[in-house]
């Protein structure tokens, strides 16, 4: 990776694209600091330690939701219109056709995108204004009038909005993926407050918490590194395609592979799965009376939080959660892979698995692997979602976030495929260089070929 890094700041060219995607990143972080007013912060603060779904979008924003700045919705709007679009994709005939007409549809979808995105910021500000002015009881979080709540409606769209021109601008002139390295900055961005809070946490506990740090130290590298591991690893199913006539030449029957990856559906069914057991949970924070927490309905709605809040009571959340993360595994990862288009496209271009009759056998043996190869990732998936609520309880310390869940998943997810996307910048330039060497060996001989012939 460092050698890699090194050749890349050589080349003029992927030099200034790396230093661009550092210059998006300073202009996302001095947005994270730009406040939008109306809110009392301290009072803020408390109720997104006490709101586990406050926290998680906390995270996502770069805590800019707890200091309640231009990005407190974060990237979270578009992620969400994403979803929606691809789902869209299959349901909907007309989307379904979009997809498949090449760069114009897709761009056609981009734009409705970039449409909901917009429209679900507009909503997603103006839940959070209401419920920031419903809680605290007689003294309410948001503190502004109606003029000041339509300012911070439109300030919160419009930075929703100018993160996504930052994703946009990385994913034409930087490297990568732009939105994805945008919840990258987003993830990281939270680390110095939680190491803050660690050290504190750590400096009061001294030196019983040593062995909590260790222990966290330990579990944050095995993550990790299984992380990589899951991510990276494909099953590559054999394919053999039988000779053809292309124009006035004879194609040769070749071998390839066919990849299925472990984790195809990457951290999709996490997101799903944390959104529909947050829901529940948030209805009933609306049901809370911080004034009277005795009442039955206070009581009703802290026990729908309990369970079904993970870990929950008796674990029943834990499993429930867990359960929602292998179904959507299995369902995302049937949108990404179409089994069928697959054995078509194989049997139209007369390609075969060996030992596998085309047609019907070699869609059932494909629906077969992928069936066994999605449980392991589903396996893993859920493990990771369901390691950062049980953290606190192994090593004592709550104060780091990065431990496990869909953050980790993300950033590691992220740092490998720009990584990747790196590595095909080097290559891609490697060779551009062999074919200018190329050129300037061939007019060298061209030269020596005139002047022996003078």
């Amino acid at each position: 990776m460092i050698r890699n890094l090194m050749a890349a700041w050589s080349i003029p060219d992927v030099r200034a694209r790396i230093l661009f995607v550092f210059q998006m990143m300073a202009l996302f972080i001095l947005g994270l600091h730009v406040p939008v007013p109306g809110v009392n912060l301290e009072r803020l603060e408390q109720l997104i330690q006490n709101n586990g779904f406050l926290n998680i979008f906390d995270t996502f924003s770069g805590s800019a939701l707890r200091r309640f700045t231009i990005f407190a919705l974060g990237i979270t709007p578009y992620i969400n219109a994403s979803i929606i679009m691809q789902l869209f994709t299959v349901a909907i005939p007309y989307f379904e056709a979009k997809q498949k007409e090449g760069e114009s549809g897709r761009k056609e979808i981009a734009r409705y995108t970039r449409y909901g995105t917009v429209a679900l910021a507009l909503f997603q500000a103006f839940g959070l204004v209401t419920l920031l002015s419903n809680s605290g009881g007689s003294a309410p979080i948001f503190v502004g009038g109606l003029l000041t709540k339509i300012q911070v409606l439109l300030s919160l769209t419009a930075g929703t909005c100018f993160l996504l021109w930052i994703g946009e601008s990385i994913t034409e002139r930087g490297i990568g993926q732009g939105i994805s390295l945008v919840i990258f900055f987003s993830i990281m961005a939270r680390m110095p407050f939680d190491i803050a809070n660690t050290a504190k946490e750590v400096e009061a506990n001294f030196p019983m918490s040593i062995f909590s740090v260790i222990s966290l130290a330990v579990i944050f590298v095995g993550t990790v590194v299984g992380i990589i591991y899951v991510t990276g690893g494909t099953r590559r199913i054999p394919i053999q395609h039988s000779k053809r006539q292309m124009g006035n030449r004879m194609v040769q029957s070749q071998s390839t592979f066919l990849p299925f990856k472990v984790n195809a559906a990457g951290v999709m069914p996490i997101i799903f799965a944390i959104t529909i057991m947050m829901f529940p949970a948030t209805i009933a924070s609306y049901l809370q009376n911080p004034n009277d927490p005795a009442s039955a309905m206070s009581r009703f709605a802290a026990g729908v939080i309990e369970w079904t809040t993970p870990p929950g009571k008796y674990h029943i959340a834990s499993l429930f959660y867990a359960l929602l993360i292998l179904v959507f595994t299995y369902f995302y990862a049937a949108i990404q892979i179409n089994i069928q288009e697959l054995t078509e496209n194989l049997k139209k271009y007369g390609s075969f698995i060996p030992g596998i009759r085309p047609g019907r056998p070699t869609q059932e043996y494909l629906d077969r692997v992928l069936t066994r190869i999605t449980a392991a990732g589903a396996l893993f998936l859920a493990i990771i979602g369901l390691i950062q609520y049980y953290i606190p309880s192994l090593t004592g310390i709550n104060t780091f976030s990065l431990v496990g869940g869909t953050s980790l998943l993300i950033v590691v997810g992220v740092a490998l495929d720009t990584m990747q996307n790196l590595e095909s910048h080097l290559v891609m330039r490697n060779y551009e260089g062999f074919i200018r060497q190329s050129g300037r060996r061939s007019t060298r001989t061209s030269g020596m070929s005139g002047l022996s012939l003078r």
